[in-house]
């Protein structure tokens, strides 16, 4: 669990921003946090500890899902796969569909990257109501891998994302919640 410190430090520097995208939504803006490197640091730093040990791969969820999980992977010495949306990687790609509030999306991710039998880590910036790390999943284990974790920055905890995930038997993390 992060600390009360780590904690304050991040809700004293993420920016929230009323009405973006759209009137009625307070966006939480993170991209201070780059602006402080020792910031980044603890935030890896408490991300990797909940994973240490317990996972061969690291896979990040375009876009915001890479600012962390990258730098995740390469402190714990496994590899990085991208989750990107449709039409973004070159073939062969395995993909997986899933639904939105007006219509659906895909993601996808180069086929063989994900080795059958690996303990996965998915990581993103925020889960809200996990739609799309859902489907990630799916995708880990369409595959033959295992999603042994879920690990966000930060959860939206009124939009029950993590009712979702729960589904795969996978530790779920977080360090802020809004």
């Amino acid at each position: 669990m992060a600390s009360k410190e780590l904690i304050k430090q991040l809700e004293n520097t993420i920016e929230n921003v009323p009405d973006f995208p759209i009137p009625g939504i307070q966006f939480k803006d993170i991209s201070p946090i780059f602006l402080n490197p020792k910031l980044y640091e603890d935030v890896i730093e408490d991300l990797v500890k909940f994973s240490k040990g317990k996972i061969d791969a690291v896979c990040g969820i375009e876009s915001r899902g890479y600012l962390f999980g990258i730098a995740i992977a390469v402190a714990l010495e496994v590899p990085f796969i991208l989750i990107r949306k449709k039409g973004k990687l070159p073939p062969p790609i395995v993909s997986e569909k899933y639904d939105l509030e007006y219509g659906s999306a895909e993601i996808e991710t180069r086929e063989g990257q994900i080795k059958k039998g690996q303990r996965v880590l998915i990581h993103d910036d925020l889960l809200a109501t996990g739609g799309t790390t859902e489907a990630a999943a799916k995708l880990v284990e369409k595959q033959g891998a295992t999603v042994a974790q879920f690990s966000f920055l930060s959860v939206l905890k009124d939009l029950k994302g993590d009712e979702k995930l729960r589904k795969f038997n996978a530790e779920i993390y977080h360090i802020l919640e809004y």
